[in-house]
């Protein structure tokens, strides 16, 4: 039976998933929660491609069924262990791949859904999700102001908030791969957006941190980008020396070969003399120092992406003094006024 991407998804909280697309296609991008059964291995995958074009869909069919004749038991068991009266299936398109995989475990008795359209229909309504009319409101702030944890806790309160460095395990700078794991594929990175997108209450304010167009080495999906340069602002505001002692409890913990690595890298953006003056501190431990100067790059840089917005839109928020229990009071305020 075939199933259109809306119930498809609203199946998938109680219903497992099946990928039954090759390994490599599965990293590359998949409906996250899904387990990947492949119909065919990447290899096996490319050999009926290359049969197909070859000698036709014929022949490819019967290559096909060679190979997977012997890994039908196979493919039966792995469906009994997610232990489910059905499951959902989705090949690319919706096709051949989907649906002989429902066959083979409607014939052993465990009931089926497949999507209509596959993975392709997923990855049409997500992209057009990110146009829905949603209420976002952006948490911003120089480096080092403290943006991620006030989210966090907005977050534990409650609130909806769409943490993108942590989809992307990455916090944005040239140092924010340390003590991440791997980033996803860009496409994957979409995903996972989604999975958290799709799950908000429209009616409801979300929450997201100022962010450039890439974070390492994703990006930010287009709509979604742009919605997020049309939202107003709340530009949080704090101690210059907070920012530093921040930036050092986030990163003088990783090793000084690390630190050195990357300032290398940004060599050009820092100017020689900060890059030397930066490595002579990072021997003596000094990373305040250190922090000092990197921030003077990222400062300029914010900056000129927020000179960039309609002035009306940035609302600012001193935070200086002020605990978290009285931040969290008053960003709930200003979101009451804005909205």
């Amino acid at each position: 039976m075939k199933i259109e991407i809306e119930e498809f998804l609203e199946l998938s909280k109680t219903k497992p998933v099946i990928d039954v697309r090759s390994p490599a296609e599965f990293v590359k991008g998949h409906i996250p929660g899904a387990y990947n059964i492949p119909l065919f291995s990447n290899e096996e995958r490319a050999k009926i491609g290359t049969s197909y074009k070859r000698k036709g869909r014929k022949e490819a069919i019967l290559e096909g069924l060679d190979i997977v004749g012997p890994k039908m038991r196979f493919f039966v068991e792995e469906a009994q262990n997610l232990k489910s009266d059905e499951l959902l299936l989705y090949c690319w398109r919706g096709g051949m791949r989907s649906a002989s995989m429902a066959w083979l475990f409607e014939l052993y008795g465990i009931r089926t859904k497949t999507l209509t359209r596959g993975y392709k229909a997923y990855r049409k309504y997500i992209r057009e999700s990110f146009n829905w009319p949603y209420k976002v409101l952006i948490i911003g702030g120089l480096t080092g102001s403290g943006k991620t944890e006030i989210l966090d806790t907005l977050e534990n309160e409650g609130e909806q908030v769409l943490n993108l460095e942590r989809i992307a395990n990455h916090k944005g700078s040239a140092f924010g791969a340390l003590g991440q794991a791997e980033q996803p594929s860009n496409e994957h990175f979409e995903n996972l957006i989604a999975q958290v997108w799709l799950s908000f209450n429209k009616e409801e304010v979300i929450w997201i941190e100022d962010e450039s167009h890439s974070i390492g080495s994703v990006w930010i999906p287009d709509p979604l980008f742009a919605k997020m340069r049309a939202s107003k602002v709340v530009q949080i505001e704090c101690k210059h020396e907070e920012r530093i002692q921040r930036l050092v409890n986030d990163y003088a913990r990783f090793p000084n070969e690390k630190l050195e690595h990357i300032i290398q890298k940004i060599s050009k953006r820092l100017g020689g003399q900060n890059v030397k003056k930066a490595i002579e501190a990072l021997e003596k431990e000094d990373y305040h120092v250190v922090a000092e100067i990197a921030l003077a790059y990222y400062d300029k840089t914010y900056t000129f992406g927020l000179n960039t917005r309609d002035k009306n839109s940035i609302f600012k928020l001193n935070t200086e003094n002020l605990e978290i229990t009285d931040i969290k009071k008053a960003l709930k305020e200003m979101k009451a006024s804005l909205f």
